[in-house]
């Protein structure tokens, strides 16, 4: 039997009643049509699952029993950082679902040199709620408990400035690259891998990353577009490193 998993923003504890989110309710009522007495999982992120029941569906609010927590052990032991240009559209949603699916642990959205997606302050907030709503939903689907964190879009050459010094592996993916993904060693302190938008990453994106110790990973012989380089790297490492 599927287990529906819902994702709610507030701490949980067994034992306690809570209403769900309206998009949660309506979800659970008007597409599941599940009704009182139905299991249902929720998590918020702390790493546990909470099994519970459906204590009352109503007209405006589905009310949710907390039976008890089970801390979930799920999560790759390889901690990756996907700095990914951004993209148009709804490839950024595709690359935060898949991505959030593989077990990254953490997605920067980055501004680079030949990004063609422009977002003001207000466009900024809104995108990164969305992308945190699409990356909760794969977890959902993908039955992990911890949501990647997802960082406001930055410049790269001021993300790169404000790295900290340590042993973390740092990657891009450039068509000139020499290391391969079979060649590399993480620390606990996993690895970063940056990804340019449909444009690649100009003159400037590579400099800044090659004085900040960036090495260029190589894929193969063919260039891959935006939405399938950052997945098909973070599959690759996942398999050598992690817990594909």
């Amino acid at each position: 039997m599927r287990t529906i998993r819902i994702h709610v923003d507030q701490p949980l504890s067994s034992g306690t009643e809570l209403a769900l989110p309206s998009q949660a309710s309506e979800h659970v009522a008007r597409v599941l049509r599940l009704t009182a007495g139905d299991p249902i999982t929720l998590f918020n992120g702390d790493g546990s699952d909470y099994p519970s029941q459906i204590a009352s569906v109503g007209k405006r609010e589905v009310i949710v029993q907390v039976q008890a927590q089970q801390p979930l052990q799920n999560e790759s032991p390889l901690r990756l950082t996907l700095a990914q240009g951004v993209a148009r559209g709804e490839k950024m949603d595709l690359i935060v679902q898949k991505a959030t699916e593989l077990g990254v642990a953490r997605i920067v959205p980055l501004l680079t040199e030949r990004s063609e997606v422009k977002l003001d302050a207000s466009r900024t907030e809104k995108r990164v709620a969305h992308w945190q709503a699409v990356a909760a939903s794969a977890c959902e689907q993908s039955g992990r408990a911890r949501l990647p964190e997802i960082t406001a879009p930055q410049p790269l050459e001021a993300w790169v400035r404000e790295l900290p010094a340590d042993d973390m592996v740092r990657l891009a993916l450039l068509p000139e690259g020499s290391v391969k993904a079979n060649q590399l060693r993480f620390s606990p302190t996993g690895g970063v891998l940056v990804v340019g938008p449909e444009g690649g990453l100009g003159e400037r994106d590579v400099s800044a990353l090659n004085g900040a110790g960036f090495r260029g990973l190589v894929l193969g012989p063919r260039i891959l577009r935006t939405e399938t380089a950052g997945l098909a790297a973070l599959a690759a490492l996942q398999a050598l490193y992690g817990d594909l």
